[in-house]
């Protein structure tokens, strides 16, 4: 039978362009029965029985060290069901701008502190925290430009008003494709297959990896049962073609986990970005 996701006011939307057509699409070849995607706290007062979940994405884990007055305990109170995709960020620059690798941006920043604007997609977007996480690892200072979205953000960055983003790869790459942006870089810890060309930060910067990602959860205490009869649809659906094309088709790979080492991203990347977001104080505004 196919699947009803009901309408709501608030969905956990993701960031890199994760859209409700392409959720619906995978949960309806799921084919659970009128399933609800919430937002957290919804999910979180949610009966228990597998027809309400969570698209959870890297603001889980990013969250918990910027809100202070949370009505929830996301790593208590969800239960991962299964990732789904992820993708790297691209660390990009103008043509012009004088570095053409890595060590040559790291370089320059060295022999020029402060003097190099850092776009983000807006002041604690994780396009920020992936910012100031590359500052603390090569040990640069770079001036922090929010802007109010990724878009906005790039046309400056084509513009030559800022000089470095983290962006997302489906924002960027048709601009790095007609030469308005160059890449110098990926945040994940492998390369991407739709830039196998450009090199990793890793390769620089050891132990450097930042991703995109996302999937779903369920309220805690949903039976056992539910979540790996869940996990395995959800595994099997992204193993079809037509998916990988879709996921692809927004900047990032399958990316198919069982229940706990889903829970264990999520928790290690909420005390990674914690880490990051108190040392550099970062603060929503």
């Amino acid at each position: 039978m196919g699947l009803e996701v009901l309408p709501t006011s608030s969905l956990d939307w993701w960031a890199s362009g994760w859209r409700r057509d392409s959720t619906s699409h995978l949960l309806w070849k799921i084919g659970q029965v009128r399933v609800r995607i919430s937002a957290t706290e919804e999910v979180v007062k949610a009966e228990p029985d597998g027809y309400t979940l969570l698209l959870i994405s890297p603001a889980a884990a990013t969250n918990p060290a910027l809100y202070t007055k949370l009505n929830f305990n996301f790593i208590r109170d969800i239960a991962p069901i299964a990732s789904i995709a992820r993708g790297p960020f691209v660390m990009l620059v103008n043509p012009s701008f004088p570095a053409k690798t890595v060590p040559e941006f790291i370089a320059y920043a060295k022999a020029n502190p402060g003097k190099i604007n850092m776009a983000s997609a807006g002041a604690a977007d994780v396009t920020h925290i992936v910012g100031e996480l590359f500052m603390a690892m090569t040990g640069i200072v770079l001036q922090h430009v929010p802007y109010t979205g990724d878009g906005p953000a790039i046309n400056d960055l084509i513009s030559g008003h800022v000089e470095v983003y983290f962006g997302t790869l489906l924002s960027s790459i048709q601009h790095i494709k007609a030469g308005g942006l160059r890449a110098l870089a990926v945040t994940t810890m492998t390369r991407s297959d739709a830039l196998p060309d450009i090199p990793t930060i890793r390769d620089f910067v050891p132990g450097f990896e930042a991703s995109l990602w996302n999937g779903f959860g369920a309220p805690k205490g949903t039976p056992v049962e539910i979540i790996d009869k869940l996990n395995k649809e959800v595994a099997a659906v992204l193993a079809e073609p037509e998916i990988k094309v879709r996921i692809a088709a927004l900047g990032s790979a399958v990316f198919s986990s069982s229940p706990a080492d889903f829970g264990k991203l999520i928790a290690d990347d909420t005390d990674k970005w914690g880490k990051v977001i108190r040392t550099a104080n970062i603060k929503v505004e």
